[in-house]
Formats: C-alpha cells, structure tokens, sequence
C-alpha cells in the first residue's frame, strides 16, 4: 500500500486529505469524528475578533443544484465564519491537537484589516500549539460586506500587507486561502508570495445565486421572503478550481509557491488531479457534508491503490500534468483526429446525431435501421458526439495518420508540429516573418 503521508509546508498529516474550514470543522466534536474515520488534517472553521460572537441566521443556509438522479453537484452557503465565543474555539483547538499530535491542524483567521487586529489573535492561536494559519480572503458573502473575506481577497495590495503582518507576530506555516471571484488569479497568489506566505490554497467559494422560487419570487435559501447571494462549492466548481490551481502553479511568478488544493474534491481521482496540476494536498468539505466523514476512506484506498499501479510516491505525482497545460495558441495544429462510433457498442439512441446535426457541422448520418455513421468530409473533431453519448466508450477520437488525406480540408495531414504562432493566418506570424 502506498505511503499517503504528507509533509506540506512543514505540516506533516498521515495522508494529504484535509477538512476544509466550514462548518464539518466548526467544533470539537466534529474533528474528533473526522481524525478518527481517517482524515489527516483540518482546518479549523474560521475564528473572528474576540467580541460578541458572529450572528448567523436562524433559516435555510444551503441552496443546492442537482442532477437528473437528484446527486449533489453544487450547494451555496449563506452560513458567515464561525458563530462561536474564540475563546471556546481556541481551548478546543488545543484539546484535538494535544489528542492527536500527528494530524493537522491549521486555524483559520479572518478579522477586520487592521494590523492590531491580526496580532491580538495570532498571539492567541500561537497558544494552541496547532500547526499554523489560513488566512480566509475567499469568503464572498456577508463578511465581505464588512470588508473581510473577498472584499481583502480581491486587492493584491491588502493581500501582501496583512501576509506581512502574519508572517512577523506568527512563526509558524502561513497559507492564503485566494478568492476565485477575480479576474486573474495569478495576481493575489504573487502578492500573497510577495508577503511571505508559506502556501496559497483554493479556491474558496463562488459567488453565487443557485435558484429562484417561482411562486415567492425569491432567491434561494429564503430567509423570510428574501434571499441573499452566497458561496457556491461542490463538485460543480472543480473545473474552475483545477484551472486557477494550474495557472499558479506554471506561472513563472508563482511556480513553486505551494499550493492547498481545494474545490469539488469528491473522490480519489479529484483529488489526483489536483495533484497532477501542482497541489500539495488537498482540502474538501462538501463531499463530507454530503455523504460524511467517512469518504475519506475510499479516497484514501483510492488513491494508495492507483499510486502503486503507476509504481508512484506520493510527490510523484505532485505536479506530474503541469508541463503539459499551455496557452491555446501552441497546441498543434497539425494533430488531426476524426470521431468513429463502435457499431457493437452502439444503442441507437440518436443523442449524437442530434446534438451534431442540429448544433455542430452536420457531421454524422443516420442510415436505414438507426446505423449513425460519422462523414470524415464534414467532422472537425469537435469531441461533442463523444460527450453526449450515453455508452462509455461508444465514441472514440482516433488521430489520422500522418501522410493521410484529411477529407474534409483535403490536405494531406502533417507530421511536424505547428501553432498558432507561425500559421500563416496569424497576422502577427506575417509581421515577425517581414
């Protein structure tokens, strides 16, 4: 069985799955449950300012979309930081950590920006003995209302300065929890680099309104006729998550700055890929809430299983796909391939014929007896018959050989590698040639 142990930024965890801050974290009872069905680490759900405690509200805090079968694949969460005295938080921190020295436990912070602030809480946190901090700059509803959360999240400049703090009254692991709800991510992962941050994990959630009652006409959770925008998590929001991961980690600015993948982590092979992509670990909490702590296991087994297939260690992995993300204008363009449907697997259903004919470049033909057939003179490899089939497997791109006649351009197929750069369409590729 392969070692899943981890040592990330210095926090070392029997495996790289971690709970993510929210509420699957927000007590002790709760991360008892979680290091003892398997987890290897937790980031506390996060602490305000000592005060009167955050007030949540008292009505639905989860809308939900699903899919056809009624599974899961997105919940948005009006629930605010943490609604606990801090002095609670802290003594139970220090509890868990005591119990369970070998599992990880990062605090999550979030208070207003203002340097006294921060160093009146990480003195308290130090105290706990936990392995470091997450600063929370993603959350996108309600606390950033009150200028925390996203609303610091979404200026570089607020980013690098309370890093700064952190990093000189805290001497412990430093990570910047980034808001996905920006342009370019790759401008606060430099900014939190740029203020010393130890790691970087994301994304946080999404803004986001998920349905509107049609009868009440309002949006959902509603709290009393009315309804509020919120974060969206779950697996719906993975391929955003995947593609802010890699773009910190190959970005020359960024590469290297270790990276808490986090996003939509349901099974082993998310969480493989978010490895793949340059994450260190990774960090789930809607898988959890939705078929509880112990998912942990098959993603542990999951994941130990397919490593020792490949003959892979763990950092193995790390970063394995991340030579292989590149800007669209260098994807060759002499890679030709054409769709070609498997007669035996066929079961006449007609979804690709549809989708091609009706939305695509008429490119399959239905024969006598529902036999669909793809026309080589009409299909530019488009992928989409293969993703709306139904039958795994039915649909295959195969690549024409190079040397062979592409009947729809009526080329003959290429073995040199081209790009956008020098194609002779590109305005840019005629001006660096004169």
């Amino acid at each position: 069985m392969a070692d899943l142990s981890s040592d990330f930024v210095g926090i070392k965890s029997p495996n790289p799955f971690w709970l993510a801050s929210a509420p699957p974290t927000d007590k002790e009872y709760n991360v008892r449950r979680a290091f003892e069905a398997g987890w290897g680490g937790v980031v506390w759900k996060t602490l305000g300012s000592e005060g009167p405690p955050v007030v949540n509200v008292n009505g639905p805090r989860y809308g939900a979309i699903w899919g056809a079968d009624r599974r899961l694949l997105g919940l948005n969460n009006i629930e605010l930081i943490t609604d606990r005295p801090l002095q609670a938080n802290l003594e139970e921190m220090a509890r868990v950590k005591a119990n369970y020295p070998d599992r990880a436990i990062v605090a999550s912070i979030m208070v207003p920006c203002e340097e006294d602030a921060w160093r009146e809480i990480l003195e308290r946190v130090a105290e706990t003995g936990v392995d470091g901090i997450e600063l929370n700059f993603g959350c996108p509803h309600g606390m950033s209302e009150r200028g925390m959360g996203s609303a610091v999240g979404q200026v570089p400049e607020y980013i690098e300065m309370v890093t700064r703090w952190c990093k000189t009254y805290y001497d412990k692991p430093v990570i910047v929890k980034l808001t996905p709800n920006i342009t370019d991510i790759r401008k606060p992962a430099k900014a939190a680099k740029d203020g010393g941050a130890d790691a970087v994990s994301l994304i946080n959630t999404i803004n986001s309104i998920t349905a509107v009652d049609l009868d009440d006409f309002c949006p959902e959770p509603t709290i009393d006729g009315k309804g509020s925008h919120g974060g969206y998590c779950g697996p719906a929001v993975k391929p955003i998550a995947l593609s802010m991961v890699s773009e910190i980690a190959r970005d020359p600015e960024t590469h290297g700055l270790p990276i808490s993948g986090i996003g939509g982590v349901t099974t082993w092979r998310d969480a493989a890929e978010f490895l793949a992509l340059g994450a260190g670990n990774v960090q789930v909490c809607t898988a959890a809430m939705t078929y509880g702590f112990k998912v942990v296991q098959e993603m542990i087994s999951g994941l130990s299983q397919y490593l020792d297939e490949k003959g892979m260690a763990l950092d193995d992995l790390v970063g394995r796909a991340v030579p292989n993300v590149t800007d669209w204008q260098y994807l060759n363009l002499n890679y030709v391939t054409k769709a070609r449907i498997d007669q035996d697997l066929c079961i006449k259903c007609g979804r690709c014929y549809a989708a091609c004919e009706d939305t695509s470049h008429q490119a399959i033909a239905m024969k006598p007896g529902r036999v669909f057939e793809v026309k080589d003179d009409e299909c530019v490899a488009c992928n989409l018959c293969v993703n709306v089939c139904p039958v795994e497997d039915c649909i295959t791109m195969e690549r024409l050989t190079p040397g062979t006649l592409d009947e729809r351009t009526g080329r003959v197929v290429e073995s040199d590698y081209a790009n956008w750069t020098t194609h002779p369409n590109n305005p840019a590729a005629k001006e660096a040639a004169e």
